[in-house]
């Protein structure tokens, strides 16, 4: 793999005690170019623009798809790489329903580990911060037929980051607009999916949510996701979460957090349809234990309120409830304070 090396770095000017998410971009990208058919070998060069024309193919029709990954420093000096084979799998799952050229697996887990080895300075040693990883594909052709693109680029970026969310998440059940539909791209990570929820999640913030919950798109009677993260509810002794579709993303963060909580038999564990009237039901009773969403920017968000028809629901928050401890956990694997016994720690 070809590496340049910057010659100079930009890391002292960033200040790591005011990390604002995804603002701050460290001092070297990787990238490499689809054409003819194939993927070039990857190439590390310092960070920067890429050109290209009014013609370009993704500003056209948004044959673009991305990841989101964090790099940790851990107690003992060393940088871990969270979980990083699932990321390159559902990449190339975003890939195959976008018709997208998948990119080669060790490739991208390789690229990963020089990358960040390379820019090791830049992962934040605080508690709760970590360096956040956006592997990205887009189509690059030059013309405006509605077709797919012939030409792609893979890239990674890299941001230090903070917490994503400060204090509790108020949320607003949404019934008008709708995140995904069967048969749709849900369950991948497509840029569209992200800009087609803006609008969405502004009308709630202007009514004093953080984030909304998507519903599904026929009735409106199942909860699916909460904004950009999965969701989960713990109703009585019982942690419920919505079951995979291809509405869904498959989160890493979930599917950690489902592993741990079997594992440690915390609570009992339900991957099942989750209706809203369940959960409003749950929350009117008070058998609405804890609420929170599940993601890799986020970990583990509390959720605090649930908006619904003009009424709010209070949800706990307890300081020592599952969320935290779920949290607690999954943060002492990654940053190695338990031993990693699911092997989920790649290390630069």
């Amino acid at each position: 793999m070809k590496i340049t090396k910057a010659t100079s770095s930009r890391i002292g000017h960033v200040d790591f005690e005011n990390l604002v998410f995804g603002t701050e971009f460290s001092d070297h990208m990787l990238i490499s170019n689809y054409q003819n058919g194939a993927w070039e070998e990857p190439e590390i060069r310092p960070y920067g623009p890429l050109s290209f024309t009014p013609a370009f193919h993704t500003l056209h029709y948004g044959q673009a798809l991305f990841e989101g990954q964090k790099a940790y420093y851990m107690d003992d000096g060393r940088i871990g790489i969270f979980r990083p084979e699932m990321n390159a799998k559902r990449l190339n799952h975003s890939a195959e329903r976008m018709f997208m050229p998948e990119f080669p697996e060790e490739w991208f887990t390789e690229g990963l580990k020089a990358l960040v080895k390379l820019d090791r300075e830049w992962v934040p040693k605080a508690e709760g911060h970590s360096l956040y990883l956006r592997p990205f594909m887009f189509g690059s052709s030059e013309f405006v037929a509605a077709r797919p693109s012939e030409e792609f680029v893979f890239c990674i970026i890299c941001s230090p980051v903070g917490p994503y969310y400060a204090g509790d998440v108020k949320v607003k059940i949404e019934e008008t607009y709708t995140r995904a539909t069967s048969g749709g791209v849900g369950s991948t990570k497509s840029a569209g999916n992200y800009g087609g929820a803006f609008y969405a999640t502004d009308q709630a913030k202007k009514q004093g949510y953080t984030q909304v919950i998507w519903t599904d798109h026929r009735n409106h009677e199942l909860i699916e996701e909460s904004g950009t993260m999965n969701v989960a509810f713990v109703i009585n002794d019982t942690f419920i979460t919505p079951p995979l579709s291809d509405r869904i993303l498959a989160g890493v963060t979930r599917d950690s957090i489902l592993t741990l909580l079997r594992d440690n038999g915390l609570l009992k564990v339900e991957e099942r349809p989750v209706s809203v009237e369940e959960v409003i039901v749950a929350a009117k009773e008070g058998t609405l234990k804890e609420a929170f969403g599940m993601g890799t920017a986020a970990v583990v968000s509390p959720i605090s309120v649930i908006g619904y028809r003009g009424t709010d629901f209070k949800v706990p928050v307890p300081e020592e409830g599952y969320a935290m401890k779920i949290k607690r956990e999954l943060t002492n694997i990654r940053m190695g304070k338990e031993k990693d016994r699911y092997g989920w720690m790649t290390i630069v």
